[in-house]
């Protein structure tokens, strides 16, 4: 009887490690995967004797070199930089102007595509032959760094231009959710149907806007994607260069999904504290947990500056990561809803744009449940993993 108890405990706790550890993801350096721009043997050939435009900002490196620099070593004919939302060293605030310049280094021109010009236009494409695309994206529908992609690759096709992207891992790759985006509310923050979290890498993305004919007229481009190497979408990729100023660290690029609401509301994300993308918080609301937001580097005035707001410091339930659903977090924003009296000025404008669509923010009026919202979402979110699911360069999870 004693072997068999101690058998049956051996058994259990076997068991229960087993599936504690399967439900884990792995915090991974993003350099552990082989990216697109290090596998030049695949698109060096269609760059050589060829005048290249390169879209890119600072994540755009690969051993410890920037793709620009890599390039004009291999003797490759750069004309000019293309730069999204940040600019090309990545130091711009979110929504600041961003004006063409000549690249220091290189010589090159660099031409900025946020603000009015978010598309690369003929004349500025009439001497090149081909674009290289290298931008580390964080997965999430209302991050620029797609809606960027998606003009270039319009432009591309419009002027008859190949363009290949390189594909870069997805720190939010290992789930899907979310409101899809309705067409109505389609703006530079969620051009397409898709959710929030969309479960995608970049150059799969790519090949979903060209398949279902998302570019304008219903045009594809000559595309190519150089695929990533030793990928693992089930994996969380620590990125060894911030994809833009307030996503600092992995906790602030793991949280982005949720926090991002708050930009369409009267709440502060941590903006102009040492947490963006970590906190939330309001003057107004009751916590033992506070933030002062402070202005940074002459950046944009965040939201609060100088004034005390309270709420909550979540970098520790981004730490308890491993232990949670691979789901966005409604509780935070119908939290600070409930507690905060101003609630007809609660969402912005932006809200919308943000959700994709008006009924999120009617639900948390009407006080409905995080599970309550989220199963209204499911109908649709299975429709956009049939169409996911044609796309996929790498095992699914």
């Amino acid at each position: 009887m004693q072997k068999i108890f101690l058998f049956l405990a051996f058994f259990m706790m076997f068991h229960f490690e087993g599936n504690t550890q399967s439900s884990r993801k792995k915090i991974v350096d993003a350099e552990d995967a082989i990216v697109g721009a290090s596998r030049m043997e695949l698109y060096l050939p269609s760059l050589k004797g060829k005048n290249v435009a390169v879209v890119a900002n600072q994540t755009s490196t690969f051993n410890n070199t920037h793709l620009v620099d890599t390039l004009l070593s291999k003797n490759i004919h750069l004309k000019k930089i293309f730069t999204p939302e940040h600019g090309f060293r990545g130091t711009a605030d979110e929504g600041a102007h961003i004006n063409n310049s000549i690249d220091e280094k290189t010589q090159l021109p660099i031409i900025s595509l946020y603000g009015k010009n978010k598309k690369p236009t003929a004349e500025q494409l009439n001497d090149i032959d081909v674009i290289i695309f290298d931008l580390q994206d964080v997965g999430t529908r209302f991050y620029t760094y797609i809606s960027t992609m998606t003009y270039v690759m319009e432009a591309a096709a419009e002027n008859n231009i190949p363009i290949i992207v390189l594909d870069r891992p997805n720190p939010n790759g290992f789930y899907i959710d979310g409101p899809i985006l309705e067409k109505e509310n389609a703006s530079f923050v969620g051009l397409h149907q898709v959710p929030v979290v969309y479960g995608l890498t970049i150059g799969e993305y790519a090949k979903m806007v060209n398949g279902e004919y998302w570019l304008n007229d219903s045009l594809q481009c000559n595309l190519t994607v150089i695929p990533l190497g030793n990928y693992d979408r089930n994996n969380i990729y620590e990125l060894p260069v911030k994809p833009s100023p307030n996503l600092p660290n992995w906790e602030s690029v793991y949280l982005y999904p949720s926090l991002c609401f708050f930009e369409g509301t009267i709440v502060s994300v941590g903006r102009g504290t040492e947490m963006p993308f970590q906190v939330y918080g309001h003057p107004q609301i009751e916590s033992e947990y506070s933030f002062t937001p402070k202005q940074v580097d002459g950046r944009n005035k965040p939201l609060y500056c100088d004034t005390e707001c309270y709420g909550k410091q979540l970098r520790q339930y981004a730490t308890a990561y491993k232990k949670k659903p691979n789901e966005l977090n409604l509780a935070w924003i119908i939290e600070a809803y409930n507690q905060l009296k101003d609630k007809g000025n609660f969402f912005n404008n932006f809200f919308v744009k943000l959700s994709g669509t008006k009924e999120l923010q009617r639900q948390i009026e009407n006080g409905l449940s995080e599970e309550e919202i989220r199963n209204s979402w499911k109908e649709e979110l299975d429709k956009y993993k049939e169409i996911r699911a044609k796309y996929l360069l790498y095992k699914d999870f």
